[in-house]
């Protein structure tokens, strides 16, 4: 009976210390890490401002890969929210959902995870930094409130492993991921780019030329596209075929001496759609010195059908793209900046969870010779990979981005 008696006695003091040393303990804990880099403000923001790219950073999906993951809510900003679920007991089911979203500054997440505590929130700071604040610092902080959940504050005293460990993995894949995007700022203030988006670009049918390697010179450049343009609207004329958009410029590769480039023209059978004006032949007649494209014509809304048969006129070939997914953008400025824009639109895809393949190309909007000038209008096109191709490829049965894509065929040289 006495041993009972102290056995009991000891279990009472064990139980009142227990009580003592967890009413003492914090009832909520604080956890910061930081990482540095060296991409745009913009591409950070949008990085962490949207859940597209979780999948990639977050340490959810580097412990465990075949997590089910499912976006809902809007693609970008408060109300953005991804749940996800894992057979691992150390990642187990939770969400993620923005809640405060200030541009180009602060993003904040409520969490729900397995962890201990209540009113969880990870919140991203961005602070410009380093010499001409060329690098962004990015403080991530969570906390976390146990109230009176005196085991939860126990484990507090464990959150720099359970949760500080998955925030430094995190803060290093976001940086490696941000290394892969091109540092290019696609919101600067000033600049003409505009209506970034991802769209639908439906079938159609181009007659193309391969201008080869070109001199890095404009004038060479712009002969070279008037000349190859004159070959497609003899075909064009030869076939009984009109304009269905825009002169295209496909690029291959720009190098430091030369512009290796295709150039295509969208067509159409005459009378198959809308009145378009056929491709201009220049002021000096069908020699094409000064050969323009057509003037702008709206995008065709539905497929076109694949022509055969058609009488291919020198280096011309018929090319048949079939319907893709693509991010877009409008551009006004001189031609030689295109290079620059081409990788803010990859960079803005990045950002969106969104993969471009194959070669960028341009809507020349108002025609070679203006395209020169500082009065160039263009359109400038990605196509986006096809995100169930890409999952295949990596067995990762995460979700895919909400804008999902279809690949494209492209041009042959």
């Amino acid at each position: 009976m006495t041993r009972l008696l102290e056995l009991l006695i000891s279990c009472v003091i064990v139980a009142v210390l227990f009580l003592v040393v967890a009413v003492l303990l914090p009832s909520s804990r604080t956890l910061t890490e930081s990482a540095e880099t060296n991409r745009r403000q913009t591409i950070v923001f949008d990085t962490l401002n949207s859940l597209q790219r979780f999948k990639d950073w977050s340490p959810v999906t580097a412990y465990d890969p075949g997590a089910e993951l499912k976006l809902s809510g809007p693609v970008s900003g408060v109300g953005a929210r991804i749940d996800y679920s894992s057979s691992l007991k150390r990642v187990g089911d939770g969400s993620w959902e923005i809640t405060e979203s200030v541009p180009q500054s602060r993003v904040v997440y409520a969490l729900e995870t397995p962890n201990r505590g209540n009113d969880k929130t990870m919140i991203f700071q961005l602070r410009p930094t380093g010499r001409n604040n060329r690098n962004i610092e990015i403080t991530q902080t969570y906390n976390v409130d146990y109230g009176w959940d005196l085991l939860g504050r126990f484990a507090g005293l464990y959150v720099s492993r359970n949760v500080g460990d998955g925030m430094k993995l995190g803060l290093d894949r976001l940086t490696n991921m941000l290394a892969a995007v091109p540092n290019v700022d696609y919101r600067a203030e000033g600049s003409t780019l505009a209506n970034l988006a991802a769209a639908d670009r439906p079938a159609e049918n181009l007659l193309l030329v391969s201008a080869g390697a070109v001199e890095r010179n404009n004038q060479v450049i712009q002969d070279s596209m008037k000349q190859n343009l004159e070959w497609i609207n003899r075909t064009m004329a030869a076939n009984g075929l009109e304009s269905a958009g825009p002169l295209r410029v496909i690029t291959t590769e720009l190098g430091r001496e030369t512009y290796t480039f295709d150039i295509a023209m969208p067509v159409r059978k005459k009378g198959a759609g809308s009145a378009a004006p056929a491709a201009a032949e220049g002021e000096n007649g069908a020699d094409g010195e000064n050969a323009t494209a057509a003037a702008p014509v709206a995008a065709p809304t539905t497929d076109a059908v694949e022509l055969t048969g058609l009488e291919l006129l020198g280096p011309v070939k018929a090319v048949y793209l079939p319907r893709a997914r693509v991010a877009r953008a409008d551009y006004k400025g001189f031609m030689a900046e295109l290079d620059n824009v081409r990788n803010a639109v990859r960079a803005w895809a990045l950002t969106q969870g969104l993969e471009v393949t194959d070669r960028p190309y341009e809507n020349y909007r108002n025609g070679i010779d203006a395209a020169f000038t500082e009065n160039g209008e263009f359109e400038v096109f990605w196509t986006l990979r096809d995100p169930q191709a890409a999952a295949a490829a990596n067995a990762t049965p995460a979700a895919a981005p909400a804008a999902d894509a279809t690949p494209e065929a492209a041009p042959a040289e």
